[in-house]
């Protein structure tokens, strides 16, 4: 191939990543360490019962970013199940969500990096949780999932090496999947209003 072709070949999005970017990303954030520093915010009101409102709109990475033309709007409430009127998935549901997107999104954005082309990704989340923990009934369950289980579907036209290295991907690099099974710290404060 003729450089002026293989620059193209770079520039071409892999998996709708533009990798040349990506690249360009990495180097930067070797250069400059500091400026891979992120900070996420949202802003949650609670409504009534269990139905709350979270706002996600800036974030701050090298700089604050205000660039989002409307705000992100999650609804979470319960099921009537569990007392609530169905406003929007639960907070342990969207925990799933969070887990399965954030898998998907590594998985996809480090195979684009090693040129591995994906076709589609399905995913399947499920966990279990005891409300007896959650209820106070039992202080030997825990509140939160005893266990979360995730299948994945994946079409590419990767050798068996490959693939067996692209289902590593997701839960090597995927912070949502670190947060969870290593645990953060979690500071909570409240003040009167």
């Amino acid at each position: 191939m003729k450089q002026s072709e293989l620059e193209k070949e770079s520039a071409r999005p892999v998996n709708g990543v533009q990798v040349q970017q990506l690249f360009e990303t990495i180097e930067a954030v070797k250069a400059t360490p500091g400026i891979a520093k992120f900070k996420f915010r949202i802003r949650n009101e609670w409504i009534d019962a269990g139905h709350n409102r979270s706002i996600v709109n800036e974030f701050h990475g090298a700089q604050q970013d205000l660039s989002r033309p409307a705000p992100f709007i999650l609804e979470a409430d319960e099921p009537p199940l569990l007392l609530g009127k169905d406003q929007g998935a639960n907070p342990v549901e969207y925990l799933l969500h969070a887990l399965a997107a954030c898998v998907t999104t590594s998985m996809v954005y480090h195979a684009a990096a090693k040129g591995i082309r994906i076709q589609e990704v399905e995913s399947r989340v499920e966990g279990d949780i005891d409300l007896r923990g959650f209820l106070g009934l039992d202080k030997s369950i825990r509140n939160g999932y005893q266990q979360i289980r995730m299948n994945f579907r994946i079409k590419t036209d990767a050798s068996d090496e490959q693939f067996k290295a692209l289902s590593e991907l997701g839960p090597t690099f995927s912070p949502v999947f670190d947060s969870i099974t290593k645990g953060v710290p979690v500071v909570v404060k409240a003040e009167r209003g």
